[in-house]
């Protein structure tokens, strides 16, 4: 068993790149514990169900943190308690509630936990250890004890990197969002600068206490400010900066902490009190960015600084496209980064995005549409994302989230806000409504592409020669233990039973 144990455990090994395993999601299906189950507790056992009930809803608290789906939260829940001896749960997770309840029959109370989340960080280092402990209770049903154990040290420890390499990241991604969108040298460079000043200013205002959605109106109008000044010193120096496209790389940045796949998947598969939920919450805090970038705009009017128009072509050279492509993967990897993802999911990161870009940028020269090219670039991110994040051990969210990040409609945004403020209102309304439309289509293309994905590999029990051999042997001896409980002496017989 030991050397069953130190196989299995060198599977999970976090410094493999590749492996062959499935996501955690598509393998928590009856028939894919590589163990034999637990017997199921008795339901006069009150502490034993607790604890159970207890750890499941820790893991459903920390998934649903990292932005999961709520029927994926239910589902991982529901196989962890199965693990371990309870099959009768019903499981109820509504936004930031996860309530699971399992039934003792018809004469007895049944046993309640629930855990409530308060808030959603972006650590997809916590997602990928969850997803793991999950492996290891499928693989090798640990104790709950040390579940629990395992659990705590999860939720407790610190983010793997420092807050520095974050900020330095989100430098990163803006600056990849403001190239893929067209700007030059110095509008990377300021965009780099702005959206490093927005990420430690917001991170202040956090530990303070201080609301997101003021979080998100102070982003805002930090993201507008430097732009408009520095534009207006270029204008005498004549340099090329285009500060709407710095603008949006800030607005991305912002955006892209929300929960914009969680709230429409959750939408689609069967979760709608949920998903309003979060959309809502979408929606109000993009109101948040939107007044902060307004009142910037605003204020700067009267001292005399005014934005030049927003052109509407998108178009660019066709020599420009490996640069925006590799832009869009440089983002997508730093997002991840900026997100604690562990350095084996960059790679799958990166590729994600080269894979987003590069549908998006063939697009413009197809008259197809933002909304449309939108759409099917999300839908092949959470298909050949979601493929490579299962080869990579990678939590599929980690790809569908960092791939997608680059692609979310700030320029859209900025320029209906621009439009609206500048007396434009039937163009500003518009393009707010693409702007709708193309994260809608993101959301909904990385679902369906996840969906394929799951389609495509079906779980099964791998073909290892030693798990299969732990089977055979579990089974003979079930069958033993059987034999010998049939030959049992009776009370008042002299002999076995027939």
């Amino acid at each position: 068993m030991r050397e069953y144990i130190g196989r299995a455990l060198g599977y999970l090994n976090p410094v493999r790149l590749i492996g062959d395993s499935q996501a955690t999601i598509d393998t928590i299906e009856p028939g894919s514990i590589m163990v034999s189950p637990r017997k199921p507790i008795d339901r006069f056992d009150v502490g034993a169900m607790t604890e159970v009930l207890d750890l499941a809803t820790k893991v459903g608290a920390v998934l649903l943190d990292s932005g999961t789906a709520a029927i994926d939260t239910q589902r991982q829940i529901v196989f962890v308690c199965g693990v371990y001896g309870l099959e009768d749960v019903d499981v109820d997770v509504t936004y930031n509630t996860i309530q699971v309840s399992a039934r003792r029959g018809a004469t007895l109370p049944p046993i309640t936990t629930m855990e409530q989340v308060y808030y959603r960080s972006m650590d997809f280092t916590r997602l990928a250890q969850i997803d793991r402990l999950v492996r290891r209770i499928r693989d090798m049903a640990i104790t709950p004890e040390t579940a629990h154990r395992l659990v705590d040290e999860i939720i407790s420890a610190p983010h793997p990197y420092p807050h520095r390499v974050a900020t330095t990241a989100w430098g990163f991604m803006a600056s990849g969002i403001a190239v893929l969108l067209g700007a030059g040298v110095i509008g990377a460079l300021l965009a780099f600068v702005t959206t490093a000043v927005i990420i430690i200013v917001n991170r202040r205002l956090n530990r303070i206490g201080t609301p997101v959605f003021f979080q998100q109106v102070t982003g805002g109008f930090i993201a507008v400010v430097p732009a408009a000044v520095v534009f207006g010193a270029t204008q005498h120096l004549n340099l090329d900066l285009t500060p709407s496209l710095t603008i949006a790389a800030g607005i991305v940045v912002l955006l892209s902490g929300l929960s914009l796949v969680g709230s429409v998947q959750d939408a689609i598969t069967g979760a709608p009190i949920t998903g309003v939920a979060r959309f809502f919450e979408l929606l109000l805090m993009t109101g948040g960015l939107i007044a902060g970038v307004g009142i910037a705009i605003q204020l700067l009017q009267q001292f005399g600084i005014y934005l030049p128009s927003i052109t509407t072509d998108t178009t660019f050279p066709a020599v420009q496209l490996p640069v925006r492509v590799f832009a869009g993967a440089v983002a997508a990897a730093a997002y991840a980064l900026a997100s604690y993802a562990e350095r084996r999911a960059l790679p799958v990161a990166f590729m994600g995005g080269v894979i987003g870009a590069t549908i998006v940028a063939v697009g413009t020269f197809v008259p197809v549409g933002d909304v449309i090219a939108n759409g099917i670039a999300a839908s092949a991110v959470g298909l050949v994302g979601g493929l490579l994040a299962r080869r990579a051990l990678t939590p599929p969210l980690v790809v569908a989230v960092a791939g997608i990040t680059p692609l979310l409609p700030g320029l859209a945004v900025y320029r209906g806000l621009y439009g609206i403020l500048n007396d434009q209102t039937l163009v500003g309304f518009t393009w707010m409504t693409s702007a709708l439309g193309i994260g809608c289509a993101l959301a909904a293309g990385v679902t369906l592409g996840e969906f394929i994905a799951r389609l495509l590999r079906r779980p099964q029990l791998p073909h290892r020669p030693e798990w299969m051999a732990m089977l055979r042997r579990n089974r003979r001896r079930d069958a033993v233990r059987a034999a010998q409980r049939r030959r049992q002496v009776l009370p008042g017989r002299k002999g076995p039973t027939r």
